[in-house]
């Protein structure tokens, strides 16, 4: 294939290496790890406060002392020990002082915590307190579209064939503590019963809008309730309009059955632990068609069609693309994508 045709069709990268997860770290949540440290999955990283509420603390230091550290804004901050008992004390992290007080600040703090576990390996590259704590992922990672809940880890499994959709009735308690690839759609009853069942995260083609509102409604609610719940994600990999998982993800996605992986939230991705070199990746020709009339097809791109008029009388450039044995079609290259 000549090199200036593939290069008018917009290239998708297929595998992503260095992914950053971003991981919340709203004030008031303590980070147990630090820049540098390496990470596996299921450790514990962030102390998370459930029922974070704003307090006010006199922040003292004792004048002449060279061993206390002056209060600045993130920092952490506890009692003195020297406090009776039956005084009311909180702990937490500094948010600013009181206008005209510098001995008077305003603490997040909370009585219910929880410790949050890494849903990846790899290293930590930043912690930035009241903000984010980011991890920098050992594996490869597949970029999706969108995605909603809780970043979430476990062994990868196909519940359907690329075209399929999973119906409530197909999720058991045998599928629990794994991550599903459900192939074009699912619904949000699927969503809700998946969770209630143990699964931890649904890899899916297509989200349609009602269904992730219904499935963010029901999460807020899990999160609002008095017992802590496991992390359940979805990872929609085209967006919100229904067709198939792509050709050369899909291959990947059979070729890592049964190992671990990360369905990461913030960017939404998913991320292998550990990944072979000799993947099967796609012929540097091999295009699909992401927009139009023949959105979700796939082939190979044989040659530039020049300019074609289009429906509402619109004239495009595009390129010939026959799939499976077939006559070739003309698609506006801006339909096309090729997997680099």
């Amino acid at each position: 294939m000549n090199p200036e045709t593939l290069a008018a069709v917009p290239a998708r990268t297929l595998l992503e290496r260095g992914l950053e997860a971003r991981i919340p770290l709203p004030p008031g949540d303590r980070p147990l790890v630090v820049t540098g440290a390496w990470v596996d999955a299921g450790d514990p990283i962030v102390e998370h406060v459930r029922d974070r509420r704003i307090a006010e603390v006199d922040v003292k230091v004792a004048a002449g002392s060279a061993a206390v550290t002056a209060p600045v804004v993130g920092s952490r901050w506890s009692p003195p020990a020297s406090r009776r008992r039956n005084e009311t004390a909180a702990d937490g992290e500094l948010l600013a002082p009181l206008p005209g007080r510098s001995d008077r600040w305003r603490l997040a703090t909370g009585e219910h915590r929880v410790q949050l576990s890494s849903p990846l390996r790899g290293e930590v590259s930043a912690v930035v307190p009241g903000a984010e704590l980011r991890i920098r992922a050992a594996g490869p990672a597949i970029r999706g579209a969108l995605s909603a809940g809780a970043s979430a880890h476990g062994p990868l499994e196909l519940a359907t064939d690329p075209f399929g959709e999973l119906r409530p009735g197909g999720i058991d308690v045998g599928r629990a503590g794994s991550i599903l690839v459900v192939g074009s759609r699912i619904d949000a009853e699927a969503l809700t019963r998946a969770r209630a069942m143990g699964v931890r995260g649904i890899v899916v083609a297509a989200l349609p809008g009602k269904e992730l509102r219904d499935f963010q409604a029901s999460e807020r609610r899990q999160r609002a309730s008095l017992h802590a719940v496991p992390p359940f994600a979805v990872l929609a990999l085209e967006g919100a309009v229904r067709r198939p998982i792509p050709g050369p993800v899909t291959t990947i996605l059979e070729r890592l059955a049964g190992t671990h992986v990360a369905l990461l939230v913030d960017p939404p991705a998913l991320v292998f632990d550990e990944a072979p070199d000799d993947l099967p990746l796609p012929d540097p020709d091999w295009v699909r068609v992401r927009g139009g009339p023949h959105a979700g097809l796939e082939g190979r791109i044989v040659g530039l069609a020049g300019p074609r008029r289009y429906a509402a009388n619109v004239q495009l450039d595009a390129a010939w693309v026959a799939a499976d044995g077939e006559a070739p079609v003309d698609v506006a290259i801006g339909d096309l994508e090729r997997f680099a």
